[in-house]
């Protein structure tokens, strides 16, 4: 461990790296410095600049069966409109500071019942909802109202009214949230607003956006959509397995990833927001995939099906409704435990700012066969 009460501490007898070290002179001009809010960079330099991606999450899996029963209590004790939103939120123990799962992402687990509706309101911050399980849940984003299933996956985006709320004939409902808080106020850029009525109207036929948009390759005329973010608002289930299943039918799919898509804006092919993407993904029966790491950071949802994953050597089981995350630069893997049944894993990143800003960067496992050695579980 590096001992910060030295301003040596990150020399490194390397060519090309800092390496210079402590005298009583430097230490009184180091000192000199700081009364004037500044510092010598050298004594930082290996510190903030190091070899490779030293993350400060670590890898979790937050199980399903664990918290379930606290995400429902949780609506005995609080209602919508005094918690804003009743959500239990996943705290990874190196981000704990800025209330991240892993990275610079936020995701929480959301409760409603029947007849509730949390209030509308927008902000910096992109979400996103992946529907867990109940009847009746909705959102409704800029006057654009969408029925949700699970396995449903849900935008919204930056800037847009949002609200969400279960129909009196519903069934409690439980999503998962995912957020770019961390990153925006990262940038300090976040704004919060409520709206002046605090419900807003819906303009819009019922899942219009799946309706205009969700033909397969196929561009409405005259479509006008301008926005940095997809105009199809809800990504159903059904048609996702569907597309997953006929590409496992045709290829082999990734070494890595097992048979993989991504959510995309229909209108540009790209991400469906600029700050996080989205993808499902396919391991058939069977199948333990390669070990990979690149930079961004991962949380995974399981939609189906059960297995495990190795992330930086240790062993992680998993089943449907389990959420994990894989930080920046970890190596990892994944395998499906059934030799009957593909197994699906949701997943939200920042890959989308990892590309815009040229910072994405891959590497596949050279070792051991291109699996990990698992040091623990």
């Amino acid at each position: 461990m590096k001992d910060d009460s030295r301003y040596d501490s990150y020399r490194e007898d390397v060519p090309g790296r800092a390496n210079v070290e402590d005298t009583p002179e430097l230490i009184e001009y180091y000192r000199q410095l700081e009364r004037w809010d500044a510092g010598a960079l050298w004594t930082v330099a290996n510190k903030i600049e190091p070899w490779e991606p030293k993350s400060e999450s670590v890898p979790v899996v937050w199980r399903y069966r664990d918290l379930r029963e606290h995400v429902l209590r949780s609506v005995e004790l609080v209602t919508p409109e005094k918690a804003g939103r009743r959500v239990i939120y996943l705290n990874n123990p190196g981000r704990r500071d800025v209330s991240a799962a892993v990275g610079w992402l936020y995701s929480g687990l959301q409760v409603m019942h029947p007849g509730e509706c949390a209030s509308t309101h927008r902000h910096s911050a992109s979400a996103l909802r992946f529907i867990m399980e109940g009847s009746g849940a909705y959102t409704i984003v800029d006057g654009h109202k969408m029925t949700l299933g699970a396995n449903d996956f849900v935008l919204t985006p930056n800037g847009t009214w949002h609200e969400h709320g279960v129909d009196s004939a519903g069934t409690p409902c439980i999503w998962q949230d995912g957020l770019d808080i961390p990153f925006v106020n990262a940038m300090e850029a976040n704004f919060y607003e409520v709206h002046p009525d605090l419900h807003q109207d819906v303009t819009h036929p019922v899942d219009l956006p799946t309706a205009t948009w969700s033909g397969t390759a196929l561009l409405p005329h005259a479509h006008g959509w301008t926005k940095p973010y997809s105009p199809l608002f809800k990504y159903e289930w059904g048609s996702t397995y569907d597309a997953l299943r006929q590409l496992a039918g045709v290829s082999e799919g990734s070494p890595y990833d097992g048979v993989l898509m991504h959510y995309v804006n229909p209108v540009t092919g790209g991400p469906v927001m600029p700050t996080m993407g989205a993808s499902m993904q396919l391991l058939r029966p069977g199948q333990h995939t390669l070990a990979h790491r690149h930079t961004g950071s991962f949380l995974y949802h399981v939609a189906k099906g059960q297995g495990y994953s190795v992330i930086g050597g240790r062993r992680f089981d998993w089943q449907e409704r389990d959420i994990f995350c894989v930080p920046s630069w970890a190596w990892h893997e994944h395998a499906n435990l059934s030799v009957t049944d593909d197994a699906c894993l949701f997943c939200f990143s920042d890959l989308p700012v990892m590309k815009a800003l040229h910072l994405y960067r891959e590497q596949p496992l050279a070792d051991n066969g291109g699996q990990q050695k698992v040091l623990s579980t």
